[in-house]
């Protein structure tokens, strides 16, 4: 089985910790030369020391904020690179906060479309004609299991990420035929300083104490714990290889079994 990554390079969005930067790490010891990017230079030089690498690996980082999305977008132009084109692309940013679908201003709605869909259409119009040219192309959304099930108290979140895995499913087909497969990847609850912050805001809610949020989310999940941010990664990673080829289009949920449906 080829998982072989070396010589591909990988744009991995949203990088500087949790999801992404786990993704980062398991590109990297496939072989990948890993570009990474978030808003935080200090992070981002963290993330990049840490990264596996070979004496030919060459990884770098891109610092930019999608929020303003013109500039983001052509400090990515700025980094392409005819010789090393990104033929990976992890499209992974952080949810919307948490709350009622009914609750939400419309304007939340927005900025989650903005986010999550906006930027990566953008992305993918930047960066697959190159994929094209190569006959390969491996387009990565790290989205949520609320595809499968909506999450009550992400009211926004869920309505935005539907929005992403019907795209990523149209893609999917449109791209197929030039190499280029397109998936979604659906973490469950995954310990990372996001999930810590929805604990928060569900135990203020409740009244009660976020150990106490933690172990009931943790009482619904087959496994018996939380994920590791390296272990979506790895989902993500092998996505991204040439074993994967005939994958496209799916949902992959990575939830130790959490999801009741198929």
């Amino acid at each position: 089985m080829n998982t072989d990554l070396t010589g591909k390079r990988a744009l991995v969005c949203g990088s500087s910790q949790g999801i992404g930067r786990g993704a980062a790490i398991q590109l990297a010891s496939l072989g990948a030369d890993v570009t990474l990017l978030a808003r935080s230079a200090a992070a981002l030089e963290s993330v990049a020391a840490e990264l596996p690498r070979t004496a030919n690996q060459r990884h770098d980082f891109i610092t930019t904020d999608f929020d303003a999305t013109d500039a983001a977008i052509d400090a990515v132009r700025s980094r392409m690179d005819a010789s090393r084109p990104w033929l990976i692309l992890v499209n992974n940013t952080g949810g919307p906060k948490g709350g009622r679908a009914i609750d939400a201003d419309p304007a939340e709605f927005l900025v989650g479309f903005q986010r999550h869909l906006i930027v990566g259409q953008r992305l993918v119009r930047l960066l697959v004609p190159p994929m094209k040219a190569a006959g390969y192309g491996r387009i990565i959304n790290v989205i949520s299991t609320s595809v499968k099930a909506p999450i009550p108290g992400l009211g926004v979140s869920n309505t935005i990420r539907g929005a992403v895995a019907s795209w990523a499913k149209t893609l999917a087909g449109e791209l197929a035929a030039d190499g280029i497969t397109v998936n979604n990847v659906l973490p469950g609850f995954t310990d990372t300083a996001r999930l810590t912050e929805l604990f928060k805001a569900k135990a203020s809610r409740l009244g009660t104490g976020v150990d106490e949020v933690r172990a009931d989310a943790i009482a619904g999940i087959p496994a018996g714990r939380l994920g590791e941010p390296e272990e979506i990664g790895a989902g993500v990673a092998f996505l991204a290889t040439p074993a994967a080829a005939y994958i496209n289009g799916i949902n992959l949920p990575i939830d130790g079994g959490r999801t009741q449906s198929l």
